[in-house]
Formats: structure tokens, sequence, C-alpha cells
């Protein structure tokens, strides 16, 4: 059983809930979860082209939506933070010392063979245990 469970969230994937219901599975009693999304700056000449004040609302809205995901969930911490979603996940892990991550993740296509998944990433460099769960 853990006791630090991280919990990586893609706002937009029917995945979430399932993975934090293995998350609270796994955890000792009076563990600490924390649903960690990470929200991606738009990159290159894209971020050029968009307001400073639609990126903040960007970011508003998921921080909403993250709450509202792990709401009424006892034990469940909700975080956000900005930065590329595996490298801040691997760094969020090391530098909060968590001692497992239960991530979900897709049936891969075959993009995934060629750049890999958030999860690959995740699994190859995590400092702590990682569980995948994988839905079909």
């Amino acid at each position: 059983m853990y006791k630090k469970i991280l919990v990586p969230m893609a706002l937009d994937h029917g995945i979430s809930p399932h993975t934090l219901e293995i998350a609270k599975a796994l955890s000792a009693k009076g563990a600490k979860i924390v649903a960690l999304h990470v929200y991606e700056m738009p990159q290159g000449s894209v971020s050029a082209y968009l307001d400073k004040d639609v990126v903040a609302e960007g970011f508003r809205a998921a921080r909403t939506l993250l709450r509202e995901k792990v709401s009424g969930l006892e034990g469940v911490q909700a975080e956000i933070v900005k930065g590329h979603t595996a490298r801040t996940v691997i760094d969020f892990a090391t530098q909060n010392k968590f001692d497992c991550i239960v991530i979900g993740s897709h049936k891969p296509g075959v993009s995934d063979y060629f750049l890999g998944s958030t999860a690959s990433r995740v699994v190859r460099h995590a400092p702590c245990a990682v569980h995948v769960h994988r839905r079909l």
C-alpha cells in the first residue's frame, strides 16, 4: 500500500475516474492522493496568435474542471501546473516525494509507436512505482 500517490489526469479522456478508483484501492489508510493536471501552454507560432487573456482563461477553465472531477472524493487533492506533460509529471513526483504514480493509458495507435505516449515516458523515467491503467 502506498502513502503518497500521484494521479496525472488528462481532462479530455474518460480514463481519469477509473484511475482515481485504482489509486484509492492502492492507498494505505490516511494516504495522500493528488490528482494532477498538466496544462500545456500553446507552443511555437500558435502562441504568437493567442491573446494572453485567452490562454489565462483556458488555464482557469482547466482548473475548474479538475476541481469538479475530484469534488466529493475524500482524500483527493487537485493540483494543476503548467509544463510539458510527461516531464512535468516526473518532476512533480520527484520534488514531492511520491511513492507511486497511477496513470491512465489509451490503446496505443501508430503515432505512439514512433513518438511514445505520456504514460510510457512516465514509466521509463519515474522516480517511484508506476501503475498503468489501460483503458481498451
